[in-house]
Formats: structure tokens, sequence, C-alpha cells
């Protein structure tokens, strides 16, 4: 579906202005040029009122605002305050109300830290951070749809990034769903659930029966999320048979965890991990030892730890995270359990062992599509010298370090010569970035999958902006506002304009194809292929898309 241009640049900037955004983003970047304004460019976009944008809920009224034909309700509760005895317990439904309630701004941001977040002016202004008040009463969820009727339109739920630690439902400017929701006529859904030690916090080991599933709580906010979608968003337009879970980095290991939870069976039809997968949970016994290690680092004992749900949120989070620093001087760890606080293979709420292992199992029947970006972690955006650095130098930097991960040590070099001979243009610093970045993971997970009869596609994202003088490349989180269709609106990510909006635009109609469908394939790319294990078929993203069979896959076996 085409969009017209005049009107996704009116989508662009009016919605900066009108909700605070004006004095982020240049606006007459994206806006139209006052000189060309109309009559009809001049109508009032923006609804709010007395009887404007009002929908049930299992708990009561809900009234949001209209802006540019796009209905919203931000901060919308799906679970009450998980603060008090509340902590550390699975969630609870919201309490109902009976007033409308208005939800027109965005719900609490989980609790974590803050301090610092906007240290790096450089890493603020590209990825242009939106953080609120941050509490325990943060089980919120915000929704855009096309109209408050009895549509069944498709429904998008969107799990942010930032690990299992940090992040939000509208963290970035590119999670916006207006632009989406209008494109393709669909439901978008952002969501804010419990993070680090507040939502993974293993205490069955010392707690007992009441504190059994305090691994997972923050793995089962987001089940209740969508139990919330599947309850409530046909009064919004959505068709709770068709919901497709979304999301990056941390946010792409969240949906294939969900996707493997049984609680989850039945409330999702298509997954979507972007530059994150992941196929098992963390194991118990370590978790359950880390519970061990914060209750002591806390001062309590056994019989004291209710009094853990006391302690103020913050000083928790930095008793936990202590406890679990000291846990790896001393335990050691390593992937999952290396991050110290994440969804727990408890063998009830998570699977133990690989997930998407059996082909009847859970999520048998969900299509899932992956996706990672070509330079997934780099460090020349702000370090113009690193970019002449010679090809024995990135070798050699390649064996201590590799980006998110630890060094390639003796098998560097041939590590390098192997990306080098599949990207025979690329320079070293580009080199050593691709092998730092390499698709290993996200292979792993699609391969997984393979054991389920639902098919599997797979993509991989090179676009780069032409900003910092060429030094950004296809970073991580680069390709989300592409799927959204919010080049223009994520403008420190793209730089906006036609270039990107011209991939965005292929991008966006593969995804709202696959949401529709669970293929896809659409007339703006060529033939996408099924992923197979034989021939690792991949969707090449970039100004000139193209699929093919693994091309990195030997340069990859070497790691």
């Amino acid at each position: 579906m085409k969009t017209n241009r005049r009107n996704f640049f009116q989508t662009m900037g009016a919605g900066a202005a009108g909700f605070g955004l004006a004095t982020t983003l240049p606006l007459t970047s994206c806006a139209v040029p006052a000189e060309s304004a109309t009559a009809e460019d001049d109508e009032q976009i923006l609804f709010i009122g007395d009887d404007i944008a009002i929908a049930d809920t299992a708990y009561g009224k809900v009234k949001g605002f209209i802006l540019r034909g796009i209905t919203q309700f931000r901060g919308i509760s799906y679970g009450a305050d998980t603060s008090g005895k509340n902590r550390f317990m699975p969630p609870q439904k919201p309490e109902p109300w009976n007033d409308i309630k208005p939800t027109v701004w965005w719900g609490n941001t989980a609790p974590q830290l803050m301090d610092g977040r906007y240290a790096n002016a450089y890493s603020s202004f590209v990825d242009h951070w939106n953080y609120d008040d941050v509490s325990e009463d943060c089980l919120k969820l915000n929704v855009w749809t096309p109209a408050l009727d009895g549509n069944k339109r498709p429904v998008l739920v969107w799990l942010h990034g930032g690990g299992y630690t940090n992040g939000n439902g509208i963290e970035q400017d590119g999670y916006m769903g207006e632009n989406l929701s209008r494109k393709g006529d669909v439901v978008f859904v952002s969501i804010n659930h419990r993070l680090g030690p507040i939502g993974f916090s293993d205490l069955s080991g010392v707690g007992g029966e009441k504190y059994k599933d305090s691994g997972n709580v923050g793995a089962l906010d987001m089940v209740a999320a969508l139990e919330w979608v599947n309850e409530n968003i046909a009064n919004f337009g959505g068709d709770p048979g068709n919901v497709t879970i979304m999301g990056q980095s941390g946010g792409g290991a969240k949906v294939c965890t969900v996707a493997a939870m049984p609680a989850a069976k039945g409330l999702i039809h298509k997954a979507v991990p972007l530059s994150g997968s992941t196929t098992q949970g963390m194991d118990q016994a370590y978790a359950q030892k880390l519970g061990e290690y914060v209750l002591k680092e806390a001062g309590l004992k056994p019989s004291e730890i209710d009094k853990l749900q006391e302690i103020p949120w913050k000083e928790y989070i930095l008793i936990a995270n202590k406890a679990s620093q000291k846990m790896r001087e001393e335990q050691g760890g390593s992937g999952l359990m290396r991050m110290g606080f994440a969804p727990v293979a408890d063998g009830v709420n998570i699977p133990k062992g690989t997930f998407y292992s059996e082909a009847g199992g859970v999520s048998s029947d969900v299509p899932m599509l992956l996706c990672t970006t070509f330079h997934e972690w780099g460090m020349a955006r702000t370090n113009p010298e690193i970019e002449e650095i010679t090809a024995d130098e990135a070798k050699e930097m390649m064996k201590a370090s590799a980006g998110f991960r630890a060094g390639f040590g003796d098998k560097a070099s041939a590590i390098y010569d192997a990306y080098a001979k599949v990207f025979p243009d690329a320079k070293p610093i580009e080199i050593m970035t691709l092998a730092s970045s390499n698709r290993q993971s996200v292979v792993a997970s699609a391969t997984a999958k393979l054991n389920q009869p639902a098919p599997v596609y797979v993509a991989w994202f090179g676009w780069e902006p032409p900003m910092f003088n060429g030094r950004m490349r296809a970073f991580h989180c680069s390709d989300i506002c592409f799927w959204f269709y919010n080049t223009d609106l994520m403008l420190t990510h793209t730089g906006g304009g036609a270039r990107p909006r011209k991939l965005s635009e292929k991008m966006s109609d593969a995804l709202l194809s696959f949401m529709k469908t669970g293929n896809p394939n659409c007339e703006t790319l060529p033939e996408w292929p099924q992923f197979s294990a034989e021939n690792g078929e991949v969707m090449i993203l970039n100004d000139v898309c193209e699929a093919k069979n693994d091309p990195d896959k030997e340069a990859r076996e070497l790691l």
C-alpha cells in the first residue's frame, strides 16, 4: 500500500509539534514548507474532548485522543502496581474503575538505574532517548488504531530493547506506532514490563513456594499484556486472533522467550525478533544461587526474605547488582548467566533445554521472521582515527575484543581473512565490525525454529546513513524505524529524505504482509524465500534488496 508523500510529511512534522518533540526534532526537514501550505493543510489534526476516543476495557472505560486520523491511548493499565507485596509476584489484574480514565500520556518506565543515562552527548543525540517517571506501577501499554470499530485488524505488540535491564515502550522516536497503523490499517501496541532484578530475581531456592515464579515475573508481565490484548483489543478495532509480537535487541530475545512460554500459547500468531534472539532460558540452578547471593548481600536470613519487598526499588537494584558481581567473581558464568538477571528456565513458565525442540510444541504454528544488521557493534562513529586502521591492526584488536563478545584469540586472523573474502571491498574497520557483529546467533535461532512446521524467514540489514562522515554504518537499532515507516521521524538514525524512505516503504510492506499472512513477500521486494538449514536463505535489505543463500557461511563457520 502506497502512502501519499505530502500526508506522510505532515505526519512527521505535526506529530513532533503537537506532543512536545518540537524542541528536539528539526521540523523544517520533515514538515510541509510554509509557503506551500493550503487551507486543507491548515485543518485541525488533533482532537481531544469529553466524547472523543472513548473505548471499553474489561476494567473500565479509557479516553485517548485522535491525531491525524489515528486514535491513540497512552499508559493503559494492563496490570496492578507491582510494588510492596506484589514485588517478585506474578502480575495481578488492575483494579476496575468507574470513571472514564484519561490515557493520554505514557505509563511509567519500569525500575532501572537512570544515573548517567544521558551522559554521552552523541549517544543521546543519535538514539534520542525518551524517559519519564520511573516506578513499580509500570504495567502499562499504548495503543494506536485507525478506528474504534468492529473491524478485525492485525495487531502488532512491540517488546522494547535494552537487554532485560533497561528501556521502555517509547524509548526511541522510531518506536511510535502511528505511521504503521495508518499505512497498513493495523493496531499497534507497545508495552512496559518489569526489568532487571525487579523482574528476574529467582528467589525460589531461598523463598520456597511463595517465590516460585519470582525469576520470571518480567516475562509473565509480557504474557499478561498479551492476555489484555486478547481480552480487549477487539474494542480498539483489532483482531485478537491475529497478533504479531516484535522486538529488537533484548526485545528480540524476549520475542523468542515468550514464543516458547506455554502461557502464551494461542495469544501470538507471528513472531519477529530483530538483532536479538535466544534459544534457551537461564539455568535455574545458577539463577537460584544468585538469589542466595542477593539475600546475603541484603543482610537477611531466609526467614526474613519478605523484607526484600520493602526495600526501595533503587536500593534493591544496587544490592542485587552487587550480588551478581560477587557471584560472577566467585562462580564465573557466561552467556545469559553473565547478564545476571534474565528469564529462567524453570520448566514451568519457561521450558528447560532448547526452545522449539518439539515439532508440535508451543508456537509450532507461529511463523517467524528474524533480522540482524551488518554492523551491530561499531566503534568508529565518534572515533574517526580508527577508520584508518590496517588489516594487521584490526586482526590484533579482534584477538582481545569482538564487540559485544569476547575476543577471537588465535582465530582472529583467519576469521578476518574469511570475512574479507566475502566482503572484498570492505575496509579493515568494516571487516572487524562485520566479524564482531556476526550472524551466528540468529542463524542458530532460525535453525532451531525449523524443528517446527511454521515457516521461517531471515533478513540482513545493511543500509548505512550518510552521517558522522559515513561512520555510523548499519548499526544496532538502525533498522527499527524502517520496519515501522518512521525514517522521517527517527531522523538521527537516517538523516531523513527519499533514500531511506524508499527502503522503509519496502520493509514496512514486508512486515505488514507478514502480519497479515505469515509471509513477508510483497510487490515492492524481490521474492523472499523461506529459510532452510541447507541453503540459509536471507533477504539483504539495502538500497538494492536481494535474496542470497547464506553469503557469510564460510566466514561464520570459523567462529
